[in-house]
């Protein structure tokens, strides 16, 4: 790494942001799933930025057991702090733990990057969640000592006191209403739920803006789907549609590519091709303003089946894009984003496709 790393330097010369670093993770047998991940997180420097934060508030407890949250928060300090500009780090302490934590992992198995992004993100609200209750909680009860006339359990005229938003709700957490309209009545009924990232069914020769309109196209409910209308007080045929009430600021998209064949009992991967844009216009919202998103990493599944292959990431820092395979990291041109579009052709020899696409908010960027 020692030569690519000087390459790098060279590459860049004066042009080499100040205060960033570029280092390639170490392999632990099979970990390509995580480092690819890994890489995406931290140049997505809103989260990279509030998880120094929260290691430089949090490191003086030296008390404190080791869990994902600090793992993750020590190895971006890590990278973050390092005299050279470029080089590999071994991200060992963070590994042990994901396979600790979750035996999943523990094997030396090829592995789903979605999955493990998915578990991750989980368990770094769980654990900030957990440490915002032990905060907030002795402050409340001392409180309601004082005031007999406080509410209780942190409830007030019956509502529930809502969560505080950790820093993982804060860059990544979006809002879905589900819209479903009876035909009979015409009453819509909305019902919210969060997401971390949306995952697109895709199809040949499609677009990343084709598939979030699929996403959000109009389900007619009938037969033995029909909806129970409260306002009718009975089954009824009804229209069904998703939108987005609220973007998150860090748009995570996942191309579902591994797909159920129900008559080879298997998944299979599709390597459809997926035009995904540098600039995305994300429509389709409650308020229909389109909101525009820049692309600053793609994470590419290399490999014919979900079963084995290998995962290496793109990512966009300071307008230059740079490749990431475990150890090594290059310089690259931002056409070579092109490259993982997918194959126009059902079996063509090309298995590097775009897998989880992270788009930043424009106006979170302003």
């Amino acid at each position: 790494m020692g030569a690519a790393s000087s390459r790098l330097e060279k590459a860049l010369g004066e042009q080499f942001p100040e205060g960033e670093r570029y280092f390639g993770l170490e392999n632990f047998g099979n970990t390509c799933y995580c480092n690819s991940v890994l890489q995406a997180l931290y140049f997505c420097v809103p989260f990279r930025e509030q998880l120094l934060e929260y290691y430089a508030n949090n490191k003086s407890t030296g008390d404190v057991e080791d869990n994902m949250l600090t793992c993750l928060a020590d190895l971006f300090s890590q990278i973050s702090n390092q005299k050279k500009k470029t080089g590999v780090i071994a991200p060992k302490r963070f590994i042990q733990r994901l396979k600790k934590q979750n035996e999943i992992f523990r094997s030396y198995m090829h592995q789903d990057a979605h999955e493990f992004l998915n578990f991750l993100l989980n368990e770094l609200v769980d654990i900030l969640e957990k440490e915002s209750k032990i905060v907030t909680e002795p402050c409340e009860n001392s409180s309601l000592k004082k005031n007999s006339n406080s509410p209780v359990n942190g409830q007030l005229n019956g509502n529930k006191k809502e969560p505080v938003p950790t820093l993982v709700h804060k860059c990544f957490q979006g809002i879905l209403t589900n819209e479903t309209r009876c035909l009979r009545c015409e009453t819509v009924t909305d019902r919210d739920e969060t997401f971390f990232d949306l995952s697109l069914d895709i199809e040949q020769n499609s677009s990343i803006t084709s598939c979030l309109k699929n996403f959000s196209s109009t389900e007619t409910l009938n037969a033995e789907d029909k909806f129970f209308c409260d306002k009718c007080c009975s089954l009824q045929e009804a229209q069904k549609r998703m939108k987005i009430k609220k973007p998150p600021n860090i748009l995570v998209i996942h191309l579902k590519r591994f797909k159920y064949i129900e008559q080879l009992g298997r998944y299979k991967k599709l390597s459809y091709r997926v035009v995904f844009p540098l600039e995305l216009k994300l429509i389709n919202t409650v308020d229909n303003s389109d909101l525009e998103y820049s692309l600053f990493a793609v994470l590419v599944h290399v490999g014919s089946g979900p079963n084995h292959g290998h995962y290496i990431s793109l990512v966009k820092s300071h307008d230059h894009w740079l490749f990431f395979d475990d150890e090594n990291v290059e310089m690259t041109d931002e056409s070579m984003v092109q490259t993982f579009f997918g194959s126009a052709q059902e079996f063509s020899g090309n298995t590097d496709n775009g897998y989880i696409l992270f788009y930043e908010s424009l106006a979170e960027k302003s």
